[in-house]
Order: C-alpha cells, then structure tokens, then sequence
C-alpha cells in the first residue's frame, strides 16, 4: 500500500504540492480564528456542586455582586495613608465610574468597615477598592481583558502626580496579565523551537534544504490544522485551554520534525545503496510509512482518549491535537515524499558526506553492546526507570494557576501586596448558596446554618444570608483565611467547609459551595475519575494497533509495559526536581496527563520505530541477537536525532517564565529523552533480543520472507 502511494506522490508530485498550497489557502481564508478561555468553571460538566452553585446562583441572584477587579492603593513613598489620601481614593472613584468599560465593569465599590469607614490595613497603609462585574459580564472574554487594559490606562491617567499608587488585580487583570504572558511564551518559544530544529539538523544533515523543509512544511500544515480545530471546536462546543496554542506550536514542529526524519533517514540510507531518487523515495515510503502511519495512529489513539474525560479542558485538547497529528501525518506520507522527490539530489546540498555509510559509528558500538549483553541492557535501563518511578508516588497535585503568572507583573505584585495587609480571601468571597424551594425555613435556622459555616476550619468571616427575590434561595459568602486560588483554600472546601454546610443545612434545602476553590476540589475529583477511564482506554486501544502492526500477541504487553514505565520515571523525576530540590509544594494537576499526552504516546512512536526496524532485520535471516544490534544500528539515529529535536522544542517551552509552562516543558523534555534513550534505545530491543522468537507469537512476523530480489538499484536520479 505505501509502496503504491510512494509511486503516486512521485508520479504526480506537483500536483501533490499544489493540492497542500491550496487547502492551505482556502482554511487559512475561510476558518475561524482558534480561541480559548481561562474560565475553568466552563471545564465542568453540571452535575458538580460547584456548577450547580453557579447555576443556582445564576437563577436566583441575578444581580448578585461578583467581583471582577480589585484596586489596591498605596501612597508612592509606602507611608500612612492620610484623610486627604483617603478622600482622593473616593474621588478617583468617582472619575473612574464613567470610564469604565460597561460590558466589563461596573462601578468602583470602596470597601468599608463595619461603621462605614473606609477599610483600611492595620498599619494604615493599605485600602482597596473592589469593582464588580456588569451583569451578564464573564470577565473571561477578549473585551474583559480590553476592558481591564483600559482600566489599567484610566488608572495611571488619574493618579498622575498624586502621591498615590493605584494597581489593579482580581480575576480580570490577572487573566489579563496571564493572556499577555502567554502572548509572549509562545513568541519565544515558536522562535526558540524553529531556531532549535535548524540548528539541530544542520548538525545531522548539513544541509540547507533539509533544515528549511520542516519548517515550510509545518509552517503550511500548522494554518490547516489550526483552522481545522477551530472549526471542529464551534461545531462540537469545545472550550480550549489557554495555553492550547503554545502546546500546538511544539506538537505540530515537534511531531512534524519527527516524521519527515523517519522519512529522511531511510531515504538517505537508501540513496547510499546508489538507487535513484525516485525509486529511493517509493521504497523508503513502503519500508517507513507503515511505522510512521502506525505511529501516528497510535498518537492520535492516544489524544482521542481524552474525549471520555470528565472536563471539558481535555475533551478540547485532546481532539485538536488529534487533528494537528492527523494532517502533520498525511503531510509526512505524501506532502514530503513529493517535495523530496522533486528536490532529488539538491535536498542535501551543500554536504557531500550524505553518500557514505559510516562505518564505526557511535550506534554500531551501541547495537553490538545490546545484542551480545540484552540482560544486562534490559536490567540496567529498566532499573533505572523502576528507581525514577518511585518518587511518581510522591506527586502532590497543585490548582494554584496564580502562582503560574510571572513575577513583577503587576496583579501577581498587587495581590502580594493585599494578602500582606488584608485577609487572604478577602479577595474573592466564597459563595454559599441555600436551595429552599418547597421548604419552610425560618430565621433561627438560617441563623444556626450561618454560625455552622462560621465554625468551619479555613472561615475567617460569614456574612448573609442574603434572600432570592421569590423567597426560594439563600446566600452567603465566606472570607476564607487562605488565597481562594491556594492548595488549603481548595482542601478546606472540599472538607471541613463543605461538610458543615451539607449537615447543617435546614430540613428540606439543599446547600452547595461553588467559588474558585469549590471548581477546583470538583475539578480535582474529576481528575481521580479521568485517570481510571481515560488512561486504560488510550492503552487497550493502543495495544491493538501494536498488535495489528506486529501480527503479535507477545510484543504489544511489554511494548506498553515500558511506556508506562517511561510516563513513571518520567513523573518522578520531575516530582525530585520541582519539589524535592526545588522546595515546590506541588505540581500543576494537569501534568499527569500531558506527560500521558506527548511521553506515552510519542514514547510508542519510539518504540514502534525500533520494534519495525528489528522485525526487518530478523525477516533479513538474522538471529534475534543480531536483529537487535542492527536495529540499534540503523534505527538509532533516527530515534535519537528525534528524540533531541523533540525534547529540545518541549524544553522551549520553559523560556517562557510561565511556571505551570516551566514545570510542563520540563517533564516533557526529560521524558522524550527517557523513551528514546533510554526505552527506546535499550530496554525494548534488550527485551526483544531477550524473549526471541516468542515475542512475535502467533504471527512470527519475524520470519524470513520468501520474497522476489530487488531490482538492480539505479544510480541515475
């Protein structure tokens, strides 16, 4: 089959092209632009007592009071702020009001104390000033964070030589600063990977075509697949992740990369044999393209699993990573073969050197020590991720996204500044809301709920109840003495807070705590549950590609037994970087299931590459010693070489100073390396050398077929 897609994308090459330029054309014209949100209340489904808050608060208190920005004001010299001062904060209140965006804001809420004085810290140089959100307002949307950008501008007009400073923070300007931050990561880290493939296969290859082919090539799948998910997400409702965008830059270059090199190395192993440019093309697409397709199905398998999670972050991600897979895979089995076939020998100009076959290669020192000691290979690279895997068990999930957005910007300075001098959850009160709809509540009891909610551990202050206009609901607001974003605020939620409101709800109501930690702790169980569905779906599925590519019962069970091993040791070796050494409380939840993302499935890649080399070599009449020292030999480059690249544009990632994005870019650099240098390399063909001929039991797609000779090669282009 790939053989005779070999001779049509040859045949018909510019064609092939042309087809590529004008799909490219025609999405880049006619698709939507790919948008995401930072609400994570939009990532769960309904049933979640956080959602069912939010709904119930939605219902019944319309206009309830729901803060989107927080001022925090100082005087520029950091001294006691005065009667005058505190009297120009009103007035900056009132010239504020009529510039405010109206679809964002409403008017500046100077907070007060109990006696109507204006809340000042307890050394008097602090007070703040809350702005709530206009009704119907998300604070979440692109004319939120224009709203909050003008704001900021409004702001520094105002106070313009007063001696007063005044810093915006709260939910809109910090998903302001966090969008611009993620503006910038992924400037740097689009330049970073472009820069770091080209370096990387000047090195390989010396080549100038062969450095530019990857990024002409992605640059044009890049405007199709982009379009493609944005279509796919207004089509199916999907809501994706803000940091979507930066993780598609590094899929597509880096899986691109990948591909196009398992392509290429088997084509210049081929044109070293003297065949023609043609024919070289078509046979390395018949030997390399079922590997890359299977690859590629395994990938996508993987990404595609995420539609059975719970939240809707990852039903989003992993279909438009999916898509991204898809269209860079049909690219590598016809978009590159055709422009390779029409570059011919001009593809590695300048270099000379593409024409001869090493001969004592650091990979042929590699294959030999495999094949003459695979025990001591597979007990030694095993050992070494069994050891890594252990400190996984230590992982300490973390929802604080705040701590993720860099530090000097201005709402993480200003929120430092108002947890220094105020309650820590006086920045955004927790909503309680009471459902008492065909219940005869009276005061004592709303009282006595009132009183249960206030002896909870983490409450610092209750105020309500507040009724709904029919009489059917109650709410209430909680000041937490923790950050409502932090790891306790989520974990007193999900307990002692939510307990107390549960057992002291009056008879006949039902009582549900939302806020940002009550979609956290909903958002935590979520997880518990997505790992138990999601994970042995993507490996049962996965399992059966590798058994349909290898004609094997035998080898697609220690093929993913090494996978998981890889996605262990690489979770612990984060979890001893970031919190062992790096004195981290925690890890950003999500990161399980993106080391699940690119280490599993890019680790099959791998592992696929290297299982189909060895299969080759023991189908040449070799002996199962032999086969894998020479499929280290010849598909270790390969691997290699991808696996550098690919680790390299994941480690882009952590120039970002993003911290989610650094933690993240981390594990996913050290994990590529993991599986395919130390799995991929060692520990599968150890294995296979290990168990012979019974690893490709019942097929025993290992034996030497009785096939025609090849025809003379050509040495004529």
């Amino acid at each position: 089959m790939f053989a005779a897609l070999g001779r049509f994308v040859t045949r018909f090459r510019w064609y092939v092209i042309g087809a590529w330029v004008l799909l490219a054309v025609i999405v880049g014209a006619t698709a939507p632009a790919l948008e995401s949100t930072q609400d994570n209340s939009e990532f769960l489904p309904d049933h979640y007592e956080s959602i069912q808050a939010l709904q119930l608060q939605e219902d019944k208190f319309s206009d309830a009071f729901s803060p989107g920005a927080i001022l925090v004001i100082e005087r520029e010299d950091g001294g006691t702020l005065t009667a005058d001062d505190q009297a120009a904060v009103a007035g900056l209140a009132q010239e504020l009001a009529p510039t405010l965006g109206k679809k964002t804001f409403q008017q500046v809420v100077v907070a007060q104390n109990e006696v109507g004085e204006p809340n000042l810290s307890e050394d008097g140089t602090v007070m703040f000033a809350v702005i709530p959100l206009a009704d119907g307002a998300t604070g979440y949307d692109a004319a939120a964070f224009d709203d909050a950008e003008k704001l900021r501008d409004e702001l520094g007009e105002l106070t313009e030589g007063s001696d007063l400073e005044v810093r915006a923070t709260g939910a809109v300007p910090q998903g302001l600063d966090s969008q611009e931050s993620g503006e910038d990561t992924l400037l740097i880290v689009a330049i970073a990977t472009v820069v770091l493939i080209v370096g990387l296969l000047a090195l390989i290859f010396r080549s100038v075509l062969i450095c530019l082919l990857p990024i002409v090539v992605v640059g044009l799948v890049s405007s199709i697949a982009t379009g493609a998910i944005a279509w796919a997400n207004d089509i199916f409702g999907l809501k994706a992740d803000a940091s979507v965008q930066q993780i598609l830059v590094v899929v597509l270059y880096g899986v691109g990369t990948d591909y196009i090199l398992f392509f290429l190395f088997r084509h210049r192993e081929r044109m070293r044999q003297g065949a023609a440019v043609k024919d070289s093309v078509v046979y390395s697409l018949d030997r390399a393209g079922e590997a890359i397709a299977s690859a590629g199905g395994a990938v996508i398998v993987a990404f595609m699993a995420l539609i059975l999670s719970s939240l809707s972050i990852f039903r989003a991600i992993g279909p438009a990573l999916a898509i991204a897979v898809f269209v860079t895979l049909l690219a590598a089995l016809t978009l590159v073969p055709a422009v390779v076939s029409l570059l011919g020998k001009a593809l590695f100009w300048p270099s000379k050197s593409w024409q001869k076959e090493p001969k004592h290669g650091t990979f042929v020192k590699l294959g030999n020590t495999v094949g003459r000691r695979p025990g001591l290979t597979a007990l030694v690279s095993g050992g070494a991720m069994t050891i890594l895997a252990i400190f996984a068990l230590s992982f300490n999930p973390s929802f604080d996204f705040n701590s993720s957005l860099p530090e000097g910007v201005e709402s993480t300075e200003a929120m430092k500044t108002f947890q220094e001098h105020f309650s820590a959850g006086a920045a955004e009160p927790v909503p309680v809301l009471v459902d008492a709809e065909g219940a005869d509540v009276t005061p004592t009891q709303l009282e006595e709920f009132k009183a249960a909610l206030g002896d909870a551990k983490g409450v610092d202050q209750v105020t309500g109840p507040l009724p709904s206009s029919d009489g059917t609901a109650y709410q209430y607001y909680l000041t937490l003495a923790d950050d409502p974003v932090s790891d306790a605020a989520q974990d007193n939620v999900d307990g002692p807070i939510r307990d107390a409101a549960h057992a002291a709800a009056p008879e006949g109501t039902e009582a549900y705590v939302g806020g940002t930690p009550g979609i956290f702790a909903d958002m935590s169980a979520a997880m518990a549950r997505d790992y138990k569905v999601v994970f042995p779906v993507a490996a049962a599925v996965i399992l059966l590609i590798l058994a349909l590519l290898l004609r094997s019962l035998v080898a697609p069970w220690f093929l993913m037994a090494a996978v998981g091993l890889g996605f262990a040791a690489t979770l612990g070796l984060t979890v001893i970087a970031f919190q062992f050494i790096g004195g981290e409380s925690g890890l950003i939840f999500m990161l399980p299931i993106y080391i699940y993302l690119f280490v599993t499935a890019l680790g099959t890649d791998y592992n696929i590459l290297m299982i189909a080399r060895l299969r080759e070599e023991a189908r040449e009449g070799r002996d199962p010693h032999s086969a894998a020292a020479q499929a280290v030999t010849h598909a270790g480059p390969t691997i290699a070489a991808a696996g550098v690249i690919l680790a390299g544009t994941f480690a882009s990632l952590m120039l970002g100073g993003n911290t989610l994005i650094v933690s993240m870019g981390f594990a996913l650099a050290v994990g590529i390396l993991i599986v395919s240098f130390v799995m991929s390399m060692f520990f599968t063909p150890a294995l296979t050398s290990l168990l012979g001929h019974a690893a490709w039991w019942p097929g025993h797609g290992d034996e030497k077929r009785d096939e025609e000779p090849e025809k003379e090669l050509s040495p004529t282009a």
